[in-house]
């Protein structure tokens, strides 16, 4: 038996596999630029950004075309029903704005009550509302007795 070392030449390195690196290089990046895209319009989708209806078009953020949330009181009287949809206008700081609600908003809506209405301002001045909220607990009540009675502007409550 011989045990001696053999002199055999080093043997080359295999191949290197160029271009083989780069697909997955492009799904990665691919996957991370579709992310970042997902995620920016989940928070600008999530954002409604809050206005009262004499802010709209004067203050930034409240413009056309952006998700708003628009505080104000609903005028005595103008509650309508126009097919499934409820027609109605607020007011705060001694403008008004139409809104148009699909549905009928239910709880305690009614006139003079301050209201939060969700949705989009529609190219013709007219408020897309998709979601109301009308009622204020007796704690929100306690703290913020100011503002509801600024909103609710010249109505006088109904008992």
């Amino acid at each position: 038996m011989d045990l001696s070392p053999r002199n055999d030449e080093v043997a080359p390195p295999p191949p290197r596999r160029r271009g083989k690196r780069w697909p997955a290089i492009a799904v990665i990046v691919l996957v991370l630029a579709g992310g970042g895209v997902l995620v920016t319009q989940f928070l600008s989708n999530a954002i409604d950004y809050y206005c009262n209806v004499d802010e709209l078009g004067s203050k930034d953020g409240c413009e056309e075309g952006r998700r708003l949330r628009v505080q104000g009181s609903v005028e005595e009287g103008s509650i309508a029903l126009d097919g499934n949809a409820t027609t109605f206008l607020i007011a705060y700081g001694g403008r008004e704005l139409t809104v148009r609600y699909e549905g009928d908003p239910g709880g305690v809506f009614q006139d003079c009550i301050p209201v939060v209405v969700h949705g989009r301002l529609g190219e013709d001045g007219v408020f897309l509302g998709d979601r109301v909220e009308v009622k204020h607990s007796n704690e929100y009540e306690a703290q913020n007795s100011d503002r509801i009675e600024e909103a609710q502007g010249a109505c006088s409550l109904q008992a």
